[in-house]
């Protein structure tokens, strides 16, 4: 049995690849049970390590530090999303001049390393750190979100634009109207991944000072004479990163299935028929023709 794109395998190779799920299976096994077996071995799950936790002051401190990281990524995502939608239409604009500007610092910002721009801003301007990192933050995603945003418009069709324009629409009616909201579907993949990159990159407030989720850690690492309880820290912090992470991943499928959902339409009771208006001459036998 064959298909247009490919040959479905036949009992050989379902065998086959039988086997070789198996093999792999096994070897992620064996890889997690050494993994285990070190972290046992070098007395990682004992009672010690993991009681710390348990103190009221060093869960309030986690807390802390995660509801700052959460705050530095919201205004982050904000302040990106806002300077991108800004740098990509100055890129698609028709003035040479506001299309040249904008490339030069969409370019700049890319290029530039995030903590470089942190830095700049906390030691250069003297800024606080939640200023700092939310604007070396905001200056990369936000060139990076504009090139997808440049990126998902120009891939709408241009008879799209054409035909709005036809109708007499004016170039931010079309845009607002007819290219963005087709371009969004396109465009979420990558805006989601984006903004995870930006959550991810909180972390670097701990250069700084910045009294984020992850500095929480180091300082419950660094200053509990427990001998040095980092692999529990990293094994409390690591799932919380991940799991936001995967929040987000989640978010925008579900905004994806939404946008190409049909919109609902409720059922409404029909009313039995009754006579209408009748046209004017309706219902009137023709006059009889003249003699």
């Amino acid at each position: 049995m064959t298909t247009a794109l490919y040959d479905v395998p036949g009992p050989h190779t379902r065998r086959r690849h039988r086997t070789y799920g198996i093999a792999a299976t096994a070897v992620l096994l064996a890889l997690i049970g050494w993994i285990l077996y070190l972290l046992f071995d070098t007395g990682q799950f004992t009672a010690a390590k993991w009681t710390p936790f348990l103190y009221k002051g060093i869960q309030e401190l986690l807390l802390k530090g995660l509801g700052n990281t959460l705050k530095a990524f919201a205004y982050a995502a904000v302040l990106s999303l806002a300077l991108g939608a800004v740098l990509a239409s100055g890129r698609l604009s028709e003035h040479r001049a506001v299309r040249w500007v904008s490339t030069v610092l969409v370019e700049f910002f890319r290029a530039m390393p995030v903590l470089v721009m942190i830095f700049f801003v906390y030691v250069a301007l003297k800024a606080e750190p939640l200023v700092a990192l939310v604007s070396g933050l905001t200056l990369y995603n936000g060139s990076v979100l504009a090139e997808v945003f440049r990126t998902g418009v120009n891939a709408v069709e241009r008879g799209q634009g054409e035909a709005a324009q036809a109708l007499g629409m004016r170039k931010t009616q079309v845009m607002t109207h007819v290219l963005v909201p087709q371009a969004v579907r396109a465009m979420l993949p990558t805006i989601i991944s984006q903004l995870v990159v930006a959550l991810k990159d909180t972390s670097l407030g701990f250069l700084i000072t910045y009294e984020e989720f992850l500095h929480a850690g180091k300082l419950i690492a660094s200053n509990l004479d427990y001998d040095l309880p980092f692999i529990p820290v990293v094994m409390i912090i690591s799932p919380i990163y991940i799991g936001l992470c995967m929040l987000l991943s989640a978010l925008a499928t579900w905004v994806s299935r939404r946008q190409r959902r049909n919109p609902k339409v409720e059922a409404a009771e029909v009313g039995p028929p009754e006579p209408g208006t009748l046209l004017p001459g309706a219902g009137q036998h023709p006059a009889p023709p003249r003699e």
